[in-house]
């Protein structure tokens, strides 16, 4: 099914749009956790065109909307705190653009918030993200013991890596782990990225011998996304 063009005049070229740019903080949960993150792009492409947003498209032979998200979500993990960053060719009111999106109540997304993002500021980038993982549904209490000291002994490392698509991924456990801790019901995690390649909640999952934890009905989810502190674009 083919989409409905934005309403934007064809006169006015892409170059020369006014361009503002929106921070939209949601939940993906449900059966929208199975969809790639290119398919979460074009959703959020198809709700912006149901509500007739006035996006901001890129130049070239095939304008696309500019819509960007700082971090892709693997495939099947929940989320309770994404961000995506929307711009406008029209100067929207934070509040009328989270009502026009909520609107929309496309099932397994949420909309949180929405928020006018000042002129020069770079785009969002992540700084750290907290996850929740379920216990198995074959959980014995008699395992905790033994799952807290795995813990303990990968805090005493210095540092950890794991192999990934041919490619060595190393965390400093300090810097890049700072928190790990069985609660009552999951396991918690914060983890901070660092300015490579960084750690997946799956990667440590494997790296504490639980890996095969979601095999056995354990739930991934994202609890929070924080951002680095913004910074403004330098000025020729």
């Amino acid at each position: 099914m083919r989409t409905r063009p934005s309403r934007q005049s064809p006169n006015v070229h892409p170059a020369d749009q006014l361009r503002i740019r929106y921070r939209v903080r949601f939940a993906k949960t449900g059966l929208l956790r199975w969809i790639s993150h290119r398919d979460l792009a074009l959703l959020f492409e198809r709700v912006a065109r149901r509500v007739t947003l006035p996006l901001s498209m890129t130049e070239g032979f095939h304008p696309t909307p500019r819509i960007a998200f700082p971090s892709a979500l693997p495939l099947g993990i929940e989320s309770l705190d994404e961000v995506a960053e929307i711009d406008l060719c029209e100067d929207l009111a934070a509040d009328e653009l989270l009502e026009r999106l909520r609107s929309d109540e496309q099932p397994g997304l949420t909309i949180h918030s929405v928020e006018k993002i000042p002129e020069g500021v770079k785009k969002a980038r992540i700084a750290a993200t907290q996850y929740t993982v379920s216990l198995p549904d074959d959980w014995d209490e008699s395992q905790r013991a033994e799952i807290v000291a795995r813990i303990a002994n990968l805090k005493q490392e210095e540092s950890v890596s794991v192999e990934r698509k041919g490619k060595t991924v190393t965390a400093i456990v300090d810097e890049h782990l700072p928190t790990i801790e069985l609660q009552d019901n999951q396991l918690f995690a914060r983890m901070v990225l660092a300015d490579g390649a960084s750690l997946k909640m799956q990667d440590l999952l494997d790296l504490l011998g639980l890996g095969n934890w979601p095999e056995r009905g354990a739930n991934i989810v994202r609890t929070a996304v924080e951002l680095q502190e913004p910074q403004r674009t330098k000025r020729s």
